[in-house]
């Protein structure tokens, strides 16, 4: 869904393109993957999995435009997104989760702003400060830096071509 009815409706219709390419790359890295390589990490500290990072992606749009913007009650544990496990299957339906997610919480970021300033689960310390157009570019940033992790782990653990 695309809300077209504001004078910045180009810069949303912008936001929203990049928004659905991000999410396509990330369908595209997991269709090279099988449930081996979507679980593998490579041999340098602090890497996560191509699943751990789908894991962390559907956590992060839960919290900022679920919890945070649309006023759910969406419970997190962010550390556990981080040593998810699974299958190229369940990192495709968090992944359409998280998508799914996506025009509601801008619908309602664009319109009523942030419903719930105070709700658990983000490293944040700032984040009940954090205006609508914060949250937008933030899960747009964060959206686009763990694809390109993702993109990385899944070349360097060898998933298909």
């Amino acid at each position: 869904m695309t809300v077209t009815d504001r004078p910045d409706d180009a810069l949303f219709s912008a936001y929203d393109l990049i928004i659905d390419e991000t999410f396509d790359c990330i369908a595209g890295v997991l269709d090279r993957c099988d449930d081996v390589t979507v679980n593998a990490t490579p041999h340098v500290p602090g890497v996560n999995s191509v699943f751990a990072l789908v894991a962390h992606i559907d956590g992060m749009i839960g919290y900022w435009f679920g919890s945070f913007v649309a006023g759910e009650t969406i419970p997190r544990d962010r550390d556990a997104e981080f040593r998810a496990r699974g299958t190229v299957d369940q990192a495709r339906e968090l992944l359409a989760r998280a998508r799914s997610r996506v025009p509601t919480g801008v619908a309602i970021a664009r319109t009523e702003g942030v419903r719930n300033p105070s709700a658990a689960g983000t490293t944040r310390p700032d984040a009940a400060e954090s205006t609508p157009e914060f949250v937008l570019l933030h899960v747009l940033r964060e959206l686009t830096q763990h694809t390109g992790h993702l993109q990385i782990c899944a070349d360097v653990v060898g998933a298909s071509a």
